[in-house]
């Protein structure tokens, strides 16, 4: 009977403790889940992480390569641009040279022409002097007096025809002292534009610029409406760009311009007056200056030089 009541104690508590230790064991396992759930999302998270990592070295890869493709071609444009620049620049030195060149043969064919002129007007003279001298020697009596030459009053013996036909009393007049109607030489004018134009060329050729520009102010005082008088203005022009003085040749190039429609300084003088407009900060007139020059003379070598201008005032704006 002990026993048996000992049997049911033991068994009683072995069941009281097994009811007392089940919630613990209960506790235990939903902690470990907890435990492992964490520790999943820990690891998702750092593959997150990694994978972000990864993802982010590969982008900063992508905009290094994109800064290195934009920088060569920001060297490409650039170099190409100079490349550019630089052809422009040895065009516009060609050109200028060239214009330079068929400048100075139209000078020389301006000289040349004065030059021409100026022996016209020599032989003329002599000619005149010639047909005055002849007329002269035709109206004196021959030596010695008596008949004139070509004076049909003699016969073939010599005896006089008649009385009618002698020759007139009076003094005779002698072939050395010359002829009584013989006129006075004219007395020479002052200098041809000819020789003021290669005067004052000359100076200007040699950088005499204020006795050059003297020179040219004469010369178009003179011979205002001859076209050398264009030439004169035009150089006046090109001085006063030289010395910095861009205003008072706009208007020397002005007067070629409007003056002298004919003279062969007027696609020079478009050019230069541009250069002179954008020394004085005016642009648009200046374009507007370079697009009359194209569109006046599009075969010329101040044209190309025109275009070069209006590209590069484009580039600055």
């Amino acid at each position: 009977m002990i026993h048996s009541r000992s049997l049911r104690l033991a068994v009683a508590l072995s069941l009281f403790a097994g009811m007392a230790s089940l919630p613990a064991h209960a506790a235990n396992k939903d902690m470990i889940q907890l435990q492992t759930q964490v520790q999943q999302l820990q690891d998702a998270v750092a593959r997150l992480q990694q994978s972000n990592d990864e993802r982010m070295g590969v982008l900063k890869d992508l905009v290094q390569q994109t800064s290195d493709a934009i920088n060569k071609m920001s060297v490409d444009v650039n170099g190409l641009k100079l490349g550019m620049q630089n052809q422009q620049d040895a065009a516009a030195t060609r050109d200028q040279q060239l214009s330079g060149q068929v400048q100075s043969l139209n000078d020389s064919f301006d000289e040349l022409k004065a030059r021409l002129s100026r022996m016209e007007k020599s032989i003329s003279d002599i000619q005149s002097q010639q047909q005055s001298t002849a007329a002269a020697l035709n109206n004196l009596p021959q030596a010695g007096g008596g008949i004139p030459a070509g004076t049909p009053n003699s016969n073939p013996n010599g005896a006089l025809n008649s009385s009618a036909n002698a020759i007139p009393a009076g003094p005779v007049s002698d072939s050395n002292s010359g002829p009584s109607n013989t006129q006075p030489a004219p007395v020479p004018a002052g200098p041809s534009v000819g020789d003021m134009y290669r005067t004052a060329y000359a100076d200007y050729i040699s950088a005499k610029y204020p006795l050059a520009s003297s020179e040219f102010s004469d010369l178009i005082k003179a011979y205002p409406d001859d076209n050398l008088s264009g030439n004169a203005y035009f150089y006046l022009g090109e001085m006063n760009l030289r010395t910095e003085k861009p205003s008072a040749a706009i208007k020397d190039y002005d007067q070629v311009l409007e003056r002298y429609p004919d003279n062969a300084k007027i696609p020079a003088s478009h050019l230069h007056k541009a250069d002179a407009l954008i020394a004085t900060h005016q642009n648009v007139a200046a374009e507007r200056e370079l697009r009359a020059l194209i569109q006046r003379f599009p075969n010329s070598p101040e044209s190309s030089q025109a275009r070069a201008k209006l590209n590069s005032l484009r580039a600055r704006q």
